[in-house]
């Protein structure tokens, strides 16, 4: 039996990957690295801080083991900055991400989620590819960590709705001809959340395309029959 899934990661399956996204602790207790299949983590010692996958540092803070520190783009002051980056100057373009640290390997090329672009030494002004996902998942579960997390909260709300304005406009723009969308700078579940809509839209578009296609067909098919008809009708006349 065949099992049908839709194209593309759904929403629950970008959180999964954002879980694997390093963020910065600041361990409480002591505790001896951890072999993980990534890898062995860092030993923690008070007050250093370490980096460590998301879903790690979660497990710690429900622990009482350790503080998340939040990356400096997840401050109000940034959110607001890049809010009104979004809204003033860039009207139908997203705000940037973080620009790619350096590769050490011509064959090897670091990539989201395995990018320190959400630990508490990443840029400021970028919103990184997970940002959705992981400042959801830390107003869930370290809110108190946060500076001031209900306006960061209302920040984000706010990001998220001007973003997804501009997602929709430029959906009008397609014609269901096989044309694609720029997405530069937007992230992995804005993707997942409006792929369905996209989707939808262009299939529309093909709907209507072909309903066109078959109508044309059908008018052209009719007059060429019209036109045999009246250049029998005249043979008859003649004879």
């Amino acid at each position: 039996m065949a099992f049908t899934f839709p194209p593309g990661l759904i929403p629950s399956e970008v959180a999964f990957l954002c879980e694997m996204t390093l963020v910065t602790i600041e361990p409480r207790q002591r505790l001896d690295r951890i072999d993980l299949l990534s890898g062995p983590t860092p030993s923690l010692v008070p007050p250093q801080r370490r980096n460590l996958p998301l879903w790690l540092a979660l497990l710690l803070k429900r622990q009482r083991r350790a503080n998340v520190l939040p990356p400096p783009w997840l401050h109000p002051d940034s959110l607001s900055e890049i809010l009104s980056l979004e809204t003033e100057h860039l009207s139908e373009a997203f705000s940037p991400g973080p620009p790619f640290p350096p590769s050490t390997s011509s064959k090897h090329h670091p990539a989201p989620p395995f990018l320190e672009d959400c630990t508490s030494t990443a840029p400021a002004t970028y919103l990184p590819y997970h940002w959705l996902d992981l400042s959801t998942l830390l107003l869930e579960h370290a809110s108190d960590d946060l500076v001031d997390p209900d306006a960061t909260r209302r920040l984000i709300r706010d990001l998220r709705e001007v973003r997804m304005a501009k997602m929709r406009r430029r959906t009008e723009t397609l014609s269901g001809s096989g044309e694609g969308m720029r997405m530069d700078g937007v992230g992995a579940m804005e993707i997942a959340e409006v792929r369905g809509f996209v989707t939808g839209v262009v299939d529309g578009l093909r709907g209507l395309g072909r309903s066109r296609e078959e109508e044309e067909k059908r008018r052209r098919e009719e007059e060429g029959e019209g036109g045999v008809l009246e250049e029998d009708e005249e043979m008859e006349m003649n004879l």
